[in-house]
């Protein structure tokens, strides 16, 4: 019966192979988008995890089978010596059968005597004989059990192998996914590349050669000043009309850019190392600074601009473009920054 529970368990776990068709189907459909593609990669995880769990349940169960054939074995080997003590003694027997009959043969005169030792030695003899007889069968069943156990082993074997040929084949299908995935991400990133520089060209374009507004990098750099009185996250007029002309901007890029690139505009405020004293609205360069990104994002909001396509973040003094303690270093890191990038 356990044999025949475990030939139905290994055919149940044969659904893996038509599961992973499917999904590998699945994958090529749609490659090309990055959200389900991430998540065909979570399931062939997945997968290869419930594959290593039940390499190592066929792992366990080939163990206990081998622990089962040296228990059968060595008990063969016990039967196979009580075979030899009875095949000793029936031996033993024969000559003492064979001794009493010639004595009885020497000494016919003393007939009853020998005849009834002779009964008895007989009865010995028979029973030596089914004692060896039940020894034999118990052998042969133990033969038979140990071909059966071969066999289930043999079984268990190539199963195992099926298994790691599937998981080298998922494992294959992984490292494949995830070239197409990271040429995917490659192509998003020089496509969002090329918007940004289209976008920070027209922005300059826009905003003219004001030095108050710089280029650093792939980001714009406003002075606070421009925006916002000193310790004050409340818009000024100028700051309006400069956030006016990034609207126009961002709102004309949002219509160019493909809809399945995620992209967000990140608006960073930052301050300069002095601490705030006596402010009744911020306690720390922290609150300044994110409220005036956020007063920001707002008002950029409130022009049209995609609010999923904002980001508002605070950085206090701790990323200053001047580490000098002068006012022009103070003045240079008192900023908000620009900066077009991944979602």
């Amino acid at each position: 019966m356990a044999l025949a529970r475990n030939r139905r368990g290994s055919s149940e776990f044969n659904y893996w192979p038509g599961f992973v068709d499917a999904l590998s189907t699945l994958v090529l459909a749609i490659v090309f988008l990055l959200s389900i593609f991430l998540v065909v990669q979570f399931y062939l995880s997945q997968e290869v995890t419930g594959k290593d769990k039940a390499l190592e349940q066929l792992t366990a169960k080939l163990a206990q089978l081998n622990d089962l054939l040296s228990l059968e074995k060595l008990g063969k080997l016990n039967l196979d010596e009580q075979l030899s003590q009875m095949r000793a003694g029936l031996s033993a027997a024969e000559s003492e059968r064979d001794r009493i009959k010639g004595l009885y043969d020497g000494l016919a005169g003393a007939g009853s005597d020998a005849a009834g030792r002779n009964t008895e030695l007989n009865k010995a003899l028979d029973s030596e004989k089914q004692l060896s007889a039940r020894a034999l069968a118990q052998v042969e069943v133990l033969n038979q059990q140990i071909s059966a156990l071969r066999r289930q082993l043999a079984a268990l074997e190539e199963a195992l192998e099926a298994s790691e040929k599937r998981d080298k084949e998922s494992q294959g299908r992984i490292v494949d996914l995830g070239q197409r995935l990271n040429v995917a991400l490659a192509q998003r990133v020089q496509e969002l590349s090329r918007y940004r520089s289209e976008f920070f060209g027209r922005l300059r374009a826009i905003l003219g050669n004001r030095p108050d507004i710089r280029v650093v990098g792939d980001r714009f750099v406003f002075q606070s000043e421009v925006f916002f009185d000193a310790g004050q996250a409340l818009l000024l007029p100028e700051g309006r009309a400069e956030l006016d002309k990034v609207a126009s901007a961002l709102t004309e890029l949002d219509k160019q850019i493909p809809s399945e690139i995620a992209w967000v505009m990140r608006v960073d405020g930052h301050t300069d190392s002095r601490p705030i004293l006596n402010s009744p609205l911020f306690k720390s360069n922290w609150e300044l600074s994110s409220a005036r990104a956020i007063s920001v994002v707002q008002y950029l909001i409130s022009l049209g601009v995609p609010a999923q396509r904002l980001v508002a973040a605070g950085f206090a003094e701790n990323q200053p473009l001047d580490t000098a303690q002068t006012e022009e270093a103070y003045k240079r890191n008192r900023r908000i920054e620009l900066k077009l990038t991944e979602r």
